[in-house]
């Protein structure tokens, strides 16, 4: 049973990462894990009882470059999502333009097993979508900042950093891998995700208190740079994940429901369009 609502979320309120998987879609060659059962339908019941309107939606590693479940998710909820999609230095320019048609406007970068773009090509593919207005959405080890801080702040465009610096062995507020993340905040295009801290958290729910000490740390430091997102469905967790716990970590985090309401409204309609 969730937890009880304690705040209540603004208009216009923004999920910034889900994904949605169905077996219509065939699972890619790079894939490490099978993909999940989770519809748009099951996603949408979710959005309505929490309350929330819009939605990113992130093409699942699971899927490789075959985008289509992210694109058809876009294009069902219409207006109120965009699309985050895989491609790599092989995906050619007519498909980059056809995606952008579709309403996607980021490239997913992702470091962990799954992912399709290595290091040495990150800043080649990184142009060429910059060059069609999307932003780049990274996630990597937080904990390799010091030794990608250089390639991280060189790149082009809008940069969004995934699920709070992801540091798979959370560190603490005043380590050399956290200052190097804020660092990459400064470079005044870059934006950073509280998502999914239950990926890295070794103190676990409700509290999430290892991941939290960094989430008020970055929020603290720059209110104005920060999104939330669900994570849902939550891959490959053994145990179920109640959002309602995840909201409500936020407004902790936040320390105010000004700032809250603006990292879940007023950041992602100026950063996404809509």
């Amino acid at each position: 049973m969730s937890c009880p609502r304690k705040h209540l979320l603004p208009p216009g309120a923004c999920d910034s990462h889900i994904h949605i998987f169905g077996k219509q879609y065939p699972k890619a060659p790079t894939a490490v894990a099978d993909p999940p059962d989770a519809p748009l339908a099951a996603y949408v019941r979710l959005r309505d009882r929490l309350g929330l309107r819009r939605a990113v939606v992130v093409q699942p590693t699971h899927y490789g470059t075959d985008n289509r479940a992210t694109t058809d998710a876009v294009a069902a909820l219409g207006r109120d999502a965009i699309g985050v999609a895989m491609c790599d230095l092989r995906t050619v320019d007519a498909e980059l333009d056809r995606l952008t048609e579709t309403g996607i406007r980021g490239l997913r970068v992702q470091m962990f097993p799954g992912g399709i773009i290595p290091w040495d090509e990150v800043e080649r593919m990184a142009a060429r979508v910059v060059a069609r207005g999307w932003f780049v959405q990274l996630q990597f080890d937080g904990r390799e900042f010091p030794e990608r801080e250089a390639l991280v702040r060189r790149l082009p465009g809008r940069l969004i950093i995934d699920h709070t610096g992801k540091f798979i062995e959370p560190v603490t507020p005043d380590s050399a891998a956290f200052a190097s993340f804020l660092r990459v905040i400064d470079r005044g295009r870059a934006w950073f995700k509280i998502a999914a801290p239950y990926e890295t958290s070794k103190v676990g729910p409700p509290s999430y208190a290892d991941v939290g000490a960094l989430a008020r740390a970055l929020i603290a430091y720059a209110p104005e740079r920060g999104l939330w997102a669900t994570n849902w469905p939550h891959v490959n967790q053994k145990v179920a994940i109640d959002e309602e716990i995840l909201l409500e970590r936020l407004f902790d985090w936040a320390g105010d429901d000004k700032t809250a309401h603006r990292m879940l409204a007023e950041t992602p309609a100026e950063l996404y369009g809509f």
